[in-house]
């Protein structure tokens, strides 16, 4: 079956810094692939090239079999692409529903209707309804933005995201900077997306790395030194030494 991510010989060059050295790696449809390793392991950079916010030197990205490296950011998410920031990328000033909204629109093409029409649009704000609902945050819908929490700006990325009906969804650590419960709860969230799309998960959260994973990959200077299972991954001695016998175990 072909893979709904495949990463063949993935590569990135700063100067003389190598961030992403020849990545491979394969993501099955409907699975949830974790990337771990220490800070500064090129795991945030690896999530820019498939994205398209950063160009790749090397190798090739293919979503669901067809080679998406040479397409602009906007174009991988008409393909089926989708992500999630560190740092939420929202509209402060409109509502929570209005932000899924104009996801929906910029989706169905039809860049130029922008709020108005989406407000008036009832099918749109039905369907902004139910990705707030699948991110649990259905009771803000008429909240501004800028009146969120920080969990909750993370749970309205989420809903952004799936506004746009990706096939596969890069989160760039959806537990950064929240709460053990707000920690907690976006788990509980992620696992319920499980299996009706394919995702890849940076993330320092190691409880949720292991909770989610179906499959993990180490990275450690921009190489992959394993990929395995979350027992494969705890039991294995190269990763025990690069990452995970750290002394707070985070990367």
């Amino acid at each position: 079956m072909t893979p709904a991510l495949e990463l063949r010989g993935l590569s990135k060059r700063f100067g003389g810094l190598t961030a992403t050295d020849h990545v491979s790696l394969s993501v099955p449809a409907g699975t949830l692939h974790a990337l771990i390793g220490p800070n500064g392991a090129g795991k945030t950079t690896l999530i820019n090239q498939v994205a398209g916010d950063l160009r790749h030197d090397a190798g090739a990205i293919m979503l669901g079999g067809i080679e998406i490296g040479a397409l602009p950011a906007w174009e991988r998410v008409r393909c089926g692409l989708a992500r999630t920031f560190q740092i939420a990328q929202l509209l402060p000033h409109y509502s929570v529903l209005d932000n899924v909204a104009l996801a929906i629109e910029v989706r169905q093409g039809h860049c130029f209707r922008f709020f108005a029409d989406a407000r008036k649009d009832r099918r749109t704000r039905d369907q902004a309804m139910s990705h707030l609902e699948a991110a649990g945050l259905s009771t803000r819908a008429s909240s501004a933005v800028s009146d969120l929490g920080q969990g909750e700006c993370k749970q309205l990325d989420l809903a952004v995201a799936l506004a746009t009906r990706p096939s596969l969804l890069l989160l760039d650590e959806p537990m950064a900077g929240l709460s053990a419960l707000e920690s907690r709860k976006m788990t509980e969230l992620l696992a319920t997306l499980k299996g009706r799309l394919t995702m890849v998960l940076v993330e320092h959260d190691m409880d949720a790395v292991f909770a989610l994973a179906d499959r993990i990959s180490v990275l450690v200077y921009g190489r992959v030194i394993a990929t395995g299972t979350s027992e494969a991954i705890k039991a294995d001695e190269a990763v025990r030494v690069a990452y995970l016998g750290e002394d707070d175990g985070r990367c």
